[in-house]
C-alpha cells in the first residue's frame, strides 16, 4: 500500500491487489515505529493521521523475575514523533489508502487475490487475479510481491527462501485493563515463560511466548493450565485476571519464521516485506521494515517506471540497498532469540536480572542505543 501511494504520487499508474473485502484482520502488527511516523511526516500527513486513535510508548519495560528494567528509550530520536504509535493495522491501511486514491494514478482492487504470475519470455508482465467477478488480469511493466510471508507470489515465481530458524511460536489474547494497572507495555521472563503486554488503552494484548512446536501439547493441558501459566507472567494486577479467557477461540497462534531471499527479483518482479525477508516479533519490526522497503523502492524505481525502461540492474540496486538493514536485523533477531529466548523458555526457576544488564539499564546511552535500533531501524529511508 505504501508502495502504491508513493508511485502513484510520482505520477506512476499503480494498481494495488488486496486479496481480503477489508483490511480488518486481528493480532496484526499494530507498532507504526518512528521510522514510519518520519515517513509520514515528509508526506506531510503526520498531524492528519495522529488523530487516529493510537497510544505512545515512549520507552519500552523488560522485566526478569521481580527485576523490572527500562531497557529502550525513543523520546530523545531526532524525528517529528519519537515514540511509536499502538494503532491497528487496518486503520494505517485504510489511511494510506484513502490519501492514495486522491491521484488518478492509483488503483485498488478489494478481494482480489493475485493468484498467478503472467510471463512472456522469460519476463514477469503481470499477474492474473481472482475476483467475485471472474479472472483480472493485470498487465505491469513491474510488479511487486508484498503478500507476505506465506507469498503466494514469492512461491510462484519459484524463489528459495533461506529459513533462520525461530525456537518460538506465539499465543495472542486479550484481557481487560483497570485503572490500577501500570501504563507501560512489559515483556515479562520468568519460570520458562514469557508474556508480552502490550497497553492498547481499554485492554491489554499480550503475547505468550512458547517453545516452537508446542501448540498442540498446551492445548492437550486444557485451558485451566494455560490461563494458570500466563497469569503467573501477568506484569499487573492479579493472576485471576485470565478467568476472562473463556475459551480457545480467544486465543490466535502466530506461527513465527525468520527467513529470506537470496535474490528478490527476477525480469519484471521485485519481492519487498515479509515476502522478501520475513522478521521474528521481537522490537515488533516488521511492518517498518516493510514500509522502508517501499519508499526505497520507489524512490529508486520511480523515474525507470516513467520511462518504461526498469532493468535488472535497477531491481538489484533496491535489493542491494535494502538486504543489508534486512541481514543486521535478522541477525540481531536471532541473537537474541538464541541467547535470550531459547534460555528463558528452557528454565523452570526463579529468574534474576544480570547485574551487567541491570547497570546498563540504569544509562541513558544504552537506552538510546536500543531506542535507535527498535524505533528507526539500521537503515531509515527518506521519501524521494
Amino acid at each position: 500500500m505504501m508502495a502504491g501511494l508513493l508511485l502513484a504520487r510520482a505520477g506512476i499508474d499503480v494498481v494495488v491487489l488486496e486479496k481480503y473485502p477489508d483490511f480488518f484482520r486481528d493480532f496484526r502488527g499494530d507498532t507504526i515505529h518512528p521510522s514510519t511516523l518520519e515517513v509520514m511526516q515528509q508526506l506531510g500527513m503526520l498531524d492528519e493521521f495522529l488523530k487516529l486513535p493510537h497510544q505512545k510508548v515512549d520507552h519500552l519495560v523488560g522485566m526478569i523475575g521481580a527485576d523490572r528494567l527500562r531497557i529502550a528509550d525513543f523520546a530523545r530520536l531526532p524525528v517529528s514523533a519519537p515514540y511509536i504509535a499502538m494503532m491497528p493495522q487496518w486503520d494505517f491501511l485504510d489511511f494510506i489508502a484513502s490519501h492514495a486514491r486522491a491521484y488518478p494514478q492509483f488503483r485498488l482492487e478489494m478481494n482480489a487475490s493475485a493468484d498467478t504470475l503472467i510471463e512472456d519470455g522469460g519476463k514477469v508482465v503481470g499477474v492474473r487475479a481472482t475476483t467475485p467477478n471472474g479472472p483480472l488480469d493485470i498487465r505491469a511493466v513491474l510488479t511487486i510481491g508484498a503478500d507476505g510471508r506465506h507469498s503466494t507470489i514469492r512461491d510462484r515465481a519459484g524463489f528459495t527462501v533461506r529459513d533462520l530458524g525461530a525456537p518460538m511460536d506465539v499465543f495472542w489474547f486479550r484481557l481487560s485493563r483497570a485503572a490500577i494497572d501500570t501504563d507501560d507495555s512489559i515483556g515479562h521472563f520468568d519460570r520458562g515463560g514469557i508474556l508480552v503486554a502490550i497497553n492498547r488503552g481499554t485492554y491489554w494484548q499480550c503475547a505468550y511466548v512458547f517453545p516452537k512446536g508446542a501448540s498442540e501439547s498446551i492445548h492437550a493441558a486444557g485451558l485451566e493450565a494455560f490461563r494458570a501459566k500466563t497469569g503467573s507472567l501477568l506484569p499487573f494486577g492479579t493472576p485471576d485476571r485470565t478467568a476472562e479467557i473463556k475459551s480457545w477461540d480467544d486465543v490466535k497462534l502466530l506461527t513465527v519464521a525468520v527467513d529470506r531471499l537470496d535474490t528478490w527479483h527476477k525480469p519484471g518482479l521485485l519481492m519487498i516485506g515479509d515476502a522478501a525477508h520475513a522478521m521474528s516479533p521481537i522490537g515488533g519490526v516488521g511492518i517498518n521494515l516493510a514500509v522502508q522497503d517501499a519508499v526505497a523502492a520507489a524512490r529508486m524505481l520511480a523515474g525507470p517506471l516513467r520511462a518504461q525502461t526498469v532493468t535488472e540492474a535497477d531491481l538489484t540496486a533496491v535489493q542491494a540497498r535494502r538486504m543489508w538493514p534486512a541481514q543486521v536485523t535478522q541477525r540481531l533477531q536471532v541473537f537474541a532469540q538464541n541467547k535470550v529466548v531459547t534460555r528463558a523458555l528452557a528454565g523452570d526457576k526463579p529468574m534474576r536480572a544480570p547485574a551487567m544488564l541491570k547497570l546498563l539499564a540504569t544509562t541513558g546511552w544504552f537506552r538510546g542505543l536500543l531506542g535507535r535500533l527498535v524505533g528507526m531501524g539500521v537503515r531509515p529511508e527518506r521519501v524521494g
